[in-house]
């Protein structure tokens, strides 16, 4: 019976319905948060292999963004959005996933573990995608654009709003995930929205988002290299480059690097390597469960062991990264060739079936 059921899951992990390259992206996104939240990096020097660790930093997260925009244009039609009776099913679905994402990031938040969550930001951009899911790429493209180079320069305003000042203000700043503003981050979204409307399983796509997205990232760096802003003023907030600033060259170079690493997965998965990493790719099928699991067994392992949830340096100290990483790659992988469809995704399916049948 189990090895029916796996070869049953192989096949639907494996077959033609399901772009094995955006589940590899998936996988290394969450993967990258683990480095990013368990590893202590240091800063990032090309020239040393050492230090490239710290390309998690910020663009792990980006990745994460991106391919939320990929996810929502893959389930409202693909290269061509649903007819307006599904799509408006599938926006109903998208706003109760939205709610459970954020409810889950609240949750999360209350276990006190010392980092920023993702998820109420996420929910957040889930429901800003709504009104978006029926345009075309190409609209979305210059929609993206316009954001990725306008926002930059209105963030630095808005976070110097006193709406945030006190601890009403650290709530509202928890409860929106505003370390990972939606006003700027909806520019990733957006791409995403736009990368996964342009045909996914054209390899001319998946190298036109390499080549592109390389030739941002790059771009960023050579314009951080020419050009310093003065420190302390409102154009070095601006042009920041740095992980999780929100600068311009933040925005151009991590989200080329993310568009660039999910067309470098599909095109990988093209070739006999997307079974060298099947592993990865079941953490991408998953990553919901994958990056909620991982910040609950910190929780109870820091409640445990160090009796303390928020206690960062301690809990990086027993150097979890590795035992986290290894054991996420078995389960995820157990998990989806024995019984497919990961936990949380399952819960998720079942509610939005629930409050949105029809």
């Amino acid at each position: 019976m189990a090895a029916a059921s796996a070869v049953t899951f192989a096949r639907a992990l494996n077959g033609p319905g399901r772009l094995q390259g955006v589940d590899l992206a998936r996988g290394l996104a969450v993967l990258g948060m683990f480095g990013a939240h368990l590893l202590v990096t240091p800063e990032f020097v090309a020239a040393d292999p050492l230090t490239w660790i710290d390309l998690a930093n910020g663009r792990s997260s980006i990745l994460f963004a991106v391919l939320a925009g990929v996810s929502i244009a893959l389930i409202t039609g693909g290269p061509r959005p649903l007819g307006r009776s599904a799509l408006g099913l599938a926006r109903r679905r998208i706003a109760v996933r939205a709610a459970m994402l954020w409810l889950f990031g609240i949750a999360l938040i209350a276990t006190g573990v010392p980092v920023y969550v993702i998820l109420p930001a996420y929910g957040v951009l889930f429901l800003l995608a709504l009104p978006l899911v029926q345009l075309r790429a190409r609209t979305l493209w210059i929609i993206a654009a316009v954001l990725a180079l306008v926002m930059p320069w209105v963030q630095p305003l808005l976070n110097a709003l006193p709406v945030w000042e006190g601890a009403t203000g650290g709530s509202l700043s928890l409860v929106l995930g505003w370390h990972y503003p939606f006003t700027l981050w909806v520019a990733f979204l957006v791409a995403g929205l736009a990368a996964g409307r342009s045909d996914l399983r054209r390899s001319a796509t998946s190298r036109g988002l390499l080549l592109s997205g390389a030739g941002a990232a790059v771009l960023a760096m050579a314009m951080d290299a020419t050009f310093a802003a003065p420190p302390d003023t409102y154009l070095a907030e601006v042009w920041a480059s740095g992980p999780h600033t929100g600068g311009l060259l933040e925005v151009i170079g991590s989200g080329g690097f993310a568009l660039a690493t999910i067309g470098a997965c599909l095109l990988l998965c093209r070739t006999p390597l997307t079974w060298v990493a099947l592993p990865l790719r079941a953490v991408g099928s998953m990553p919901f469960t994958a990056y909620v699991g991982q910040l609950v067994v910190w929780a109870v392992m820091a409640a445990i062991i160090l009796g303390d949830t928020g206690d960062l340096p301690g809990f990086r100290a027993l150097e979890p990264f590795w035992p986290f990483t290894i054991v996420t790659l078995i389960a995820c992988t157990a998990w989806a060739l024995l019984l497919g469809r990961g936990p949380l995704e399952r819960l998720t399916a079942w509610v939005c079936r629930i409050v949105a049948p029809r």
